[in-house]
């Protein structure tokens, strides 16, 4: 073997070698450096096969897998040629035996990418070179093709080369770029024009500008074109984004339609590291969905805001800070269509609900302090609840006799714990149209609550475990209320006239309880080779008892007779009758003057009785081959029975048998049910109303104060449902989460952009959102049963089932087809109807949703890159649901 040493020279500006070997296999493959001489900086060169010198014209040839280093300078590829004379170095890839190039060279600079072309020569003296063939990766773009020349000022001049979000070196599609230069920050290029497959668009730009930013920049977003059947034709998207700095940002979007709508969209995210960072959205909508001159073509005003903020687990240790807004007008979701998104979950959203909270834990981690600030919306009847604030202290349970330094089991008194919890709120429930007016701001209520609970446990007999408990409540209002009743104009009824006090009242109240339970084992086992081994069943009884004062007695101040008053609305001219309500029985009715609920009303007092039970079997586990393998298998999960008895209730003391529970048939499939018994008999009731000739007397089926067993019957099944839901390809929601994990590790809450939020949050409401080509099909269904027959008669029945289902699968390797849908047997009608397309067309892809009917019909078709760098590069067709016409 022969040693391809490099001998370097002070006084000599070329390379020696020892002549080529003809067996490359066992050549020399060892890094050489060449120091300064003729060159500026020190050369690394290495070549897998062979490096030869060209001694009388100053030439090195590296072949095979060569490689040199030149200040910023990486260069691999097949042959490198090095003409120290001229300080050019020139990289090439070969052809093979059958033709085919390889070998290309792979080049980086200082400040640059990795790059690939065909050829490329480099003056080291001059930082000159020339690039053909080009295939390079910038900003989430690529370039390819055309000729690319090197400026030392680190500028690139280029021509004929096409620009493209495609990754394949001959790309579906680009922008041709006749001249251009590329710099640092960014790419100046024209004329231009786009190509698809090689055909080029009539249409070009004198000019085109592609910014390389190294932070966040400012600048323009350009609209996307549309259409729409109502509102004619749209720019969408288009706006301002403004780059404060690396933690703050604002992007203002709006959409324009002809026909006169609009929407305006305001959302800046913000950031600071390991301490918060959150997003705020301002929106604003005018909608018009009709004709010119009709009622529809009146503009309806919507707005909507939303905000977000998170705090790190280790900015301020013991307390935090959340804020999750959504709130505004009812219809903004409905009008907009869900601001051009046409999605269906959010248009068809009838609930919108607030939070912001702050906590705070301190004394040594003994009381723990809350506040929020909270919102909800329902936008069916425009209704609103506020509460600002609701504050809440909580203190951990002490044990007041219990000693640190206790050595052993703590005696009887020890177990004695007190807590102690308070709550407040400023609150109010009304509409949205009288929200801000002088009315809704004077109906808000405030309360406080404080509860005190004092427990004691301890066990009787080893087996018996107990629990007493006494528990004190107070309330305290700033408004309490006096109501006048008036009789109606048939005498046959009333209406209540409610009057706000201010003023603050106090109302305390206590109660009693005490609970045994224990635990009771049954298992069988069974001999021989069967499946079943053994079956274990554990049944949980408990029984308590419970106590309550009656505090409507007149000395507490807390209730008051009803009384009929005068029907006059002037204010103070409603007089007292000085005759009083009473009900049914011919009892006085009083109401509490507590407006949002006071102590009770009546003695209290009731027996409790519940059983939970749980049954297992112990199976053999026919997939361990040594045939002693077992595994537990549940068949009956909490099914728990539980009533209660009230010990002062004037009839039907027993209450309703509650039962529930589930069943674990396989690992894929469970079954949840709850139902009701009734201890009642039902027998004809009848009603005698009016007097003399007006008198009317009616029967009908009641529920009797009897119990069902003096009949010889058995408690009467009132209320049964039970539901499932299955999947016949669980490995579809397993991708499903696990590309929700992915997107989440990848890009930080603080980092990422609306786009993807918004991919986030429709792949987390819709199971199929995700196409995941890998999967070629999945099917998935829930089904619901509810049977309800209060009176156990043929005409109070009622019975109501449903069936959900969603799926996917491919069509081709390309083509996804997804659908959601259900039936409701009652109905005899299917439910909400939604139907997904989705082509991958490589760098492109295309994707249609159809709602074919129902009140929610519509359809949105989509052809767009797949790259966000040109995400503007799309075609939309769209009908919304409001299209009249």
């Amino acid at each position: 073997m022969v040693d391809n040493k490099v001998l370097a020279s002070t006084h000599a500006n070329f390379f020696q070698t020892l002549p080529q070997q003809t067996d490359s296999a066992k050549r020399d493959t060892t890094k050489k450096v060449m120091k300064k001489s003729g060159l500026d900086s020190k050369l690394e060169y290495y070549a897998k096969d062979s490096v030869v010198l060209d001694r009388k014209n100053e030439i090195q040839y590296l072949y095979g897998g060569a490689r040199v280093k030149y200040e910023g300078l990486e260069l691999d590829a097949e042959y490198i040629r090095f003409d120290n004379k001229n300080k050019v170095i020139f990289a090439s890839g070969v052809k093979d035996e059958k033709g085919k190039y390889y070998g290309r060279p792979i080049f980086k600079t200082e400040g640059q990418g990795s790059s690939m072309a065909d050829s490329l020569s480099y003056n080291t003296e001059t930082g000159k070179g020339i690039v053909d063939g080009v295939f390079t990766e910038q900003e989430g773009g690529f370039f390819s093709g055309g000729k690319t020349k090197m400026q030392p000022d680190n500028e690139f001049h280029v021509h004929g080369t096409t620009f493209s979000t495609c990754n394949l070196p001959h790309p579906h599609f680009g922008i041709q770029i006749s001249k251009g230069i590329a710099t640092e920050n960014h790419i100046i290029a024209g004329p231009v024009f786009m190509k698809f497959e090689d055909i080029p668009m009539p249409i070009g730009l004198p000019f085109l500008f592609f910014p390389k930013p190294n932070k966040k920049a400012s600048g323009f977003i350009l609209p996307t074109p549309g259409e729409d059947a109502t509102r004619g034709f749209s720019l969408l998207g288009g706006g301002y984004y403004l780059a404060f700095n690396d933690y703050l940002d604002a992007r203002l979007t709006s959409n324009i339609f002809t026909n006169g709508s609009y929407d305006l969209n305001l959302v800046s995210n913000y950031t600071k590291r390991y301490k918060y960072n959150g997003s705020l959205s301002l929106a604003y909508s005018s909608s018009r969905n009709g004709l010119e001159g009709t009622p529809e073509y009146e503009p309806l005003k919507n707005f909507n805001i939303t905000w977000s903020h998170s705090q790190g687990a280790n900015a301020r240790p013991g307390t935090t800070f959340s804020a999750s807004v959504n709130a505004g007008t009812s219809s903004y979701f409905r009008e907009t269509n869900a601001y051009g998104t046409y999605d269906p979950s959010q248009a068809l959203r009838n609930t919108m609900s607030s939070s912001i909270a702050y906590g705070k834990v301190f004394g040594d981690g003994l009381f723990n302090f809350t506040s929020a600030l909270t919102h909800s919306q329902e936008t069916q009847n425009k209704t609103i609840s506020l509460t600002l604030p609701d504050i809440a202290l909580n203190m951990t349970t002490i044990s007041p006799f219990d000693s640190k330094k206790r050595v052993g089991e703590a005696k009887w008194y020890q177990k004695l714990t007190v807590g102690y919890s308070m709550s407040a709120y400023n609150r109010v429930n009304t509409t949205e149209d009288v929200l801000f007016s002088k009315s809704g701001l004077n109906a808000f209520t405030n309360s406080v609550d404080h509860n005190v609970p004092i427990s004691l446990p301890f066990t009787l007999f080893q087996y018996l475990n107990f629990s007493s408990s006494v528990n004190y409540n107070e309330k305290w209002d700033f408004k309490t209320i006096r109501n006048r009743y008036i009789r109606s104009s048939t005498g046959t009824g009333y209406e209540v006239r409610p009057d706000t006090v201010n003023g603050f009242k106090r109302g305390g109240q206590y109660s009693l309880s005490t609970s045994m339970s224990t635990k009771i084992y049954g298992t069988k086992q069974f001999k021989g080779n069967g499946s079943i081994r053994a079956m274990r069943h554990v049944m949980t009884p408990s029984l308590s008892f419970s106590y309550r004062p009656d505090f409507a007695k007149e000395s507490y101040g807390y209730y008051l007779p009803a009384q009929y008053y005068t029907d006059d609305l002037r204010p103070g001219m409603s007089q007292p009758t000085g005759e009083y309500v009473k009900d049914q029985f011919g009892n006085q009715v009083l109401y509490s003057v507590f407006m949002n609920g006071g102590p009770s009303q009546g003695r209290s007092g009731s027996i409790g009785f519940s059983m939970d039970n749980n049954v297992e079997l112990k199976v053999r586990n026919r997939k361990d081959t040594t045939g002693t393998g077992e595994r537990k298998l549940a068949i009956l999960q909490g099914l728990t029975f539980n009533t209660n008895y009230d010990l002062f209730r004037e009839n039907k003391k027993l209450a309703p048998i509650n039962f529930s529970g589930r069943s674990q048939f396989t690992e894929k499939l469970g079954i949840n049910f709850n139902g009701i018994f009734s201890p009642y008999s039902v027998g004809l009731v009848s009603y005698t109303t009016g007097t003399g000739a007006n008198q009317v007397t009616t029967t009908s089926y009641q529920e009797l104060d009897r119990y069902v067993w003096k009949d010889g019957k058995l408690p009467r099944l009132t209320n049964f449902g039970f539901s499932f839901d299955y999947s016949l390809n669980p490995e579809a929601f397993k991708k499903r989460n696990e590309n929700i994990d992915q997107l989440n590790q990848q890009n930080t809450p603080a980092n990422r952009t609306q786009e993807q939020i918004d991919q986030l949050n429709a792949i987390s409401r819709d199971p199929n959102a995700f196409v995941d080509f890998n999967i070629p099909w999945n099917f998935s269904f829930n089904y619901r049963f509810d049977y309800s027959n209060t009176l156990g008669r043929p005409e109070t029945r009622n019975v109501t089932n449903t069936l959900n289902f969603s799926g996917d699968f491919n069509l081709t390797p390309k083509w996804k087809i997804q659908y959601t849908s259900g039936y409701d047997f009652k109905a005899k009608n299917l439910s909400q109807t939604n139907f997904a397309i989705y082509r991958d067309l490589h760098c492109w892809d295309l994707s249609a949703t159809w709602v074919p009917f129902g009140a929610y019909q519509s359809y949105s078709i989509d052809i767009r890159v797949k790259a966000s760098v040109l995400q503007d590069l799309k075609l939309s067709k769209r009908k919304g649901y409001y299209t009249r016409y």
